[in-house]
């Protein structure tokens, strides 16, 4: 089973990259971020094009923000919208999808980005985190946690951790929110499988970031030790993220039980910039 998550940053502005991508990598499940739909303008856009391929899928989706969508081709049982008990900003946003797929419990997920360190977004993020610990806490055994977690887990994660100083998605209550995560007995499983290599799923659109291979690994695989260990592949596929209209993140594939493309590295194709020195680039909003 192939399984892929990816933020598209609006689906309807992705869609000439998306069904295309679908038909190349054949994922067998697909976990969705930021539509930026509507459920009932989901279903317009893409219901006949998901059919023509096999997938069946579940969404909570909101007219401008947010979004998550779980496609699947191997089943799509006890869909459940949202985090049971988690806070809204003020009210509850389309953050979390989930289903049970080719009997693996998948979650669909965009965690809040936090804004600002200590700010009231930045308290929210770290109580949405503490619910979803709590329904993950609970079961079932065989799960998958896929989305873009708006954390770095370490400064490996980054392309120079100098440059998020004062940033959220590297602070430490949002690093031990993750590692609560992890600690239910999950693996984070494109690191576990590349533990030193430099792999990133987002680059900001400014400042030329992603020629220059500055970005953040901040789109996440969480496994349980099930599913963790009928992994064959994981990877960051760089490519989608190239080229015309690209969403500023990449997908992240995940086979289980077999590769069709074998154990092909931690990103597909491999990063064609030279390193910059670290302590020598800051963020684009930081200039």
């Amino acid at each position: 089973m192939r399984v892929a998550t990816w933020n598209v940053n609006s689906v309807k502005q992705r869609m000439p990259r998306l069904l295309p991508w679908l038909d190349q990598r054949q994922p067998d499940v697909v976990c969705l971020q930021e539509t930026k739909l509507a459920d009932d303008a989901f279903s317009e856009l893409l219901s006949a094009a998901l059919a023509e391929r096999g997938y069946e899928y579940a969404v909570a989706g909101e007219s401008r923000w947010n979004g998550v969508a779980i496609l699947s081709r191997v089943g799509l049982d006890d869909v459940t919208i949202g985090v049971a008990e988690a806070p809204g900003f003020p009210h509850p946003e389309a953050r979390a999808v989930a289903a049970t797929c080719g009997g693996v419990r998948v979650h669909s997920l965009y965690v809040p980005n936090g804004r600002e360190p200590d700010s009231d977004h930045y308290r929210y993020k770290l109580a949405w985190l503490a619910a979803l610990r709590e329904v993950v806490s609970a079961g079932p055994d065989a799960v998958l946690l896929c989305g873009d977690m708006n954390i770095a887990p370490t400064d490996a994660d980054v392309f120079d951790p100098a440059a998020y100083v004062g940033q959220t998605h590297v602070t430490p209550p949002e690093r031990a929110a993750l590692a609560a995560l992890v600690d239910l007995g999950l693996r984070d499983v494109v690191r576990d499988r590349w533990p030193a290599e430099r792999v990133f799923t987002y680059w900001d659109y400014r400042a030329g970031m992603f020629h220059q291979d500055l970005g953040m690994r901040i789109d996440l695989v969480l496994a349980s030790a099930p599913v963790a260990g009928r992994v064959q592949a994981a990877w960051v596929d760089r490519h989608a993220r190239k080229g015309t209209g690209p969403s500023d993140h990449a997908p992240v594939i995940v086979d289980l039980d077999e590769a069709p493309d074998g154990d092909i590295g931690p990103v597909v194709p491999p990063p064609s910039a030279a390193r910059a020195r670290k302590g020598t680039v800051k963020l684009p909003q930081s200039k």
